[in-house]
C-alpha cells in the first residue's frame, strides 16, 4: 500500500507541475469568408494555418471555418466561438470589421485578430500586408508590357485598401510609360467567377491588353490566357491558370505573423497592436517573372523591390496631386501610414469615379 501511495503522490506532482497548455491547450480559430478554395486570398490564410499546426504541433488546438459570411453571420460565429472557450480568433477578411469589434467588446477574455482591419478593441489586433508595394512592381511591368497603353483593373469594393492599390499601380505604370491609361471596373464583391470573367472580357474588348485585379478568383487570368492578354496573379501564384498570360504574381505570406502571435499568446505576452508588413518583412513576395518580360524590365522591377525593402523607395512620395488637380504631396514629401489607411481618392491622371 505504501508503494501505491508513493506512486500516486509522484504522479500527482508530475501532473501538477506539467505545462499549463498540456492540461488546457489554447484554442485557436480561423474564419474564412469564402468557400474552400485552392488559390487566392483565403487559400493563403489557410495555407498559413497549416504551417501553424505543423509548427506548434500538440501545443495548441486549431479549428477553421470556411464560407462564414461577413456581417451578422461572422459576428454570430465569433461570439459562438468565444462562448465555447476559444482563446484567439483570426478573422481573415476586411468585412468582419464590425463583427470583430462587437464580439471583442462582448467577450473581453477572448483575443481577436482582424486581417485588413484598422480599428481595435483592447482585446483585438489588426494586421495587413502592404499590398500596394506589390502593385508598384505590377505597374512597372504592366507599363512596359502594354502595347495599347490601356490597363484594365478589376476592383472589388471602394475601400482604402483597394483604392490605395489602384493608385500605386497607376503611379508606377506612369513612371515608366506616361501614356498609360487605366480603365477600372467595380464589382462590389470579393469573389464572383461570372462577374470577374465578364469584366475581364469587357476590358479586353475595350482595348486593355494587361489586366490587374483586387478580386479573388482565377477568372481574369483564365480570360487573359484565352484572349491573348496579360495578367497578374492575385494573392497567390496563378501562372498555372494562364501560363502565357501571367507576368508575375503578388503572393501573400501570413504564416510568420500567425506563428508570432500564437507564440505571444503561449508566452502570456499577447497585446493589442497593429502590424502592416510588406516586402521587407517577408509577408509579401513577388513571384517568378514570365520569360516574355525583357531582362531590362525585370531589372527595373528587381531594383524597385530592393529599394522598397531598403526604405529608399516609397510609391507615395511627392509631388503627387489628387484626381481633381488639388495638391496632396509636395516634392519629396511621403504619405504617412494614417493617410494611406484612410485613402479615399484617386491620384491625378486616373479617370472614372470611386463609388460612394
Amino acid at each position: 500500500m505504501r508503494l501505491v501511495a508513493t506512486i500516486l503522490t509522484a504522479l500527482f506532482v508530475m501532473l501538477s507541475s506539467a505545462p499549463t497548455w498540456a492540461q488546457d491547450k489554447p484554442r485557436i480559430a480561423f474564419l474564412y469568408h469564402t468557400p474552400e478554395d485552392t488559390i487566392g486570398w483565403s487559400f493563403e490564410h489557410d495555407r498559413a494555418r497549416i504551417e501553424v499546426e505543423e509548427y506548434f504541433g500538440n501545443k495548441i488546438e486549431v479549428s477553421y471555418f470556411w464560407n462564414i459570411a461577413e456581417g451578422d453571420e461572422g459576428e454570430a460565429k465569433m461570439k459562438e466561438l468565444a462562448a465555447e472557450g476559444y482563446d484567439l480568433i483570426f478573422a481573415t477578411s476586411y468585412g468582419y470589421l464590425n463583427g470583430v469589434l462587437n464580439a471583442a467588446f462582448a467577450n473581453p477574455d477572448t483575443k481577436f485578430e482582424h486581417s485588413n482591419g484598422f480599428v481595435r478593441a483592447p482585446n483585438s489586433s489588426t494586421y495587413s500586408i502592404r499590398t500596394y508595394e506589390g502593385r508598384v512592381i505590377q505597374g512597372i511591368v504592366a507599363g512596359n508590357m502594354t502595347k495599347t497603353n490601356k490597363i484594365g483593373y478589376i476592383a472589388s469594393y471602394a475601400i482604402p485598401y483597394v483604392i490605395r492599390d489602384i493608385n500605386a499601380a497607376f503611379l508606377a505604370a506612369r513612371s515608366v510609360n506616361p501614356d498609360v491609361q487605366f480603365e477600372i471596373v467595380w464589382l462590389n464583391t470579393w469573389e464572383n467567377h461570372e462577374l470577374e470573367a465578364q469584366a475581364a472580357r469587357d476590358l479586353i474588348a475595350n482595348g486593355a491588353d494587361v489586366l490587374m485585379q483586387n478580386t479573388n478568383t482565377i477568372e481574369p487570368m483564365v480570360v487573359a490566357q484565352e484572349l491573348g492578354a496579360f495578367s497578374f496573379g492575385q494573392d497567390s501564384d496563378m501562372k498555372a491558370y494562364g501560363p502565357d498570360a501571367s507576368l508575375t504574381s503578388s503572393i501573400n505570406h501570413w504564416a510568420p505573423y500567425y506563428i508570432d502571435r500564437i507564440q505571444a499568446l503561449l508566452d502570456g505576452k499577447w497585446e493589442s497592436h497593429d502590424t502592416w508588413g510588406g516586402l521587407a518583412s517577408g509577408m509579401l513576395e513577388i513571384g517568378p517573372y514570365s520569360d516574355l518580360i525583357p531582362l531590362r524590365v525585370q531589372a527595373q522591377a528587381n531594383d524597385a523591390i530592393a529599394k522598397i525593402k531598403e526604405g529608399r523607395l516609397h510609391p507615395f512620395t511627392g509631388p503627387i496631386r489628387k484626381q481633381d488637380g488639388s495638391g496632396w504631396l509636395a516634392a519629396g514629401e511621403t504619405a504617412s501610414d494614417s493617410e494611406l489607411l484612410t485613402m479615399f481618392f484617386f491620384v491625378e491622371g486616373i479617370t472614372g469615379i470611386i463609388p460612394q
